[in-house]
């Protein structure tokens, strides 16, 4: 994915945000991540660094950057998540600016000593995010775009997915209200939103944010533990160490993990080329979570 650099930024954004963070004197693309837009890394006069994020009002992104401006409004100062500094419209871009998190992702591998780290950091940020401190989207919001992608594979297309049967069990009986919760779910916990630095984990890139059960974010957790070299079964226990993961009712976890695969699986098949390879990894762990679940 070719993302506009800081030069291909409209003159208007680049005086905005210069107007706010002073002038820019290196400007460093980040190599990764899937979401369109561009995200820079700014070093700005007086020895300064921020992080730019921003998307042209017209692509088909921008309700997640807007999701993500809101996140940045209402996080708690005591969430570990970079700190929204400045946001605004302007030039047909939406614009934000974060401090700069001087991290690498997280190894979830066995054995890593980055796993007690990103549990613990996780729980905390439950019992800080619960009750919701502010009024936020419900996480059904996101999961109905993983419905419809499921329907597609398992509609028409059915002979794309060869465990066909396997997925229409796990979604049987799927009540989208099981979601339901009090929690300000990141959504979209992965090694790459996990930052590790010398303050400890920092969780970044809150697009997906929305309100529900704390156990819907080890459902995303989970298929990266497994990714990372675990069993299904090794990976549930580790979850096991999250509060409210025993609660979590087992149906619902075994559709919303059918459901993340699938959606997965779509975009190995039509998703952007360059980031086939990676989608196809995920849904080969979270078909295995699926089976073991299935048996």
């Amino acid at each position: 994915m070719t993302r506009p650099t800081w030069d291909d930024l409209p003159g208007q954004v680049r005086d905005a945000v210069t107007a706010e963070a002073g002038d820019v004197l290196k400007a460093e693309s980040a190599s990764q991540g899937l979401m369109p837009g561009t995200a820079i890394h700014l070093h700005v006069e007086g020895g300064g660094q921020v992080f730019l994020k921003a998307v042209a009002d017209d692509n088909p992104a921008a309700p997640l950057y807007q999701r993500e401006m809101w996140a940045g409004a209402v996080l708690p100062e005591a969430v570990p998540a970079p700190r929204m500094t400045w946001s605004a419209r302007t030039g047909g871009w939406l614009v934000m600016l974060f401090e700069y998190i001087d991290g690498r992702g997280a190894d979830l591998s066995p054995g890593s000593p980055d796993l007690p780290l990103v549990l613990g950091t996780v729980a905390g940020m439950h019992r800080i995010l619960t009750p919701c401190p502010a009024a936020a989207p419900f996480v059904a919001d996101n999961v109905t775009a993983l419905l419809r992608k499921g329907a597609h594979m398992l509609g028409p297309r059915a002979d794309m997915v060869p465990d066909q049967a396997m997925y229409e069990r796990a979604l049987d009986g799927f009540d989208i209200e099981d979601l339901a919760g009090e929690t300000l779910l990141h959504y979209d916990l992965h090694p790459g939103n996990l930052r590790m630095t010398d303050r400890g984990v920092y969780v970044i890139d809150w697009s997906f944010a929305s309100r529900g059960a704390a156990w819907v974010d080890g459902v995303m957790l989970a298929p990266r533990l497994i990714e990372a070299g675990h069993t299904p079964e090794q990976a549930e226990g580790i979850l096991s160490l999250l509060p409210g993961w025993q609660d979590a009712p087992a149906r619902a976890v075994t559709a919303l993990a059918a459901l993340w695969t699938l959606f997965r699986i779509y975009k190995a098949e039509f998703g952007p080329a360059e980031a086939r390879e990676h989608r196809a990894r995920a849904a080969t762990a979270g078909r295995a979570w699926v089976e073991y679940r299935n048996t």
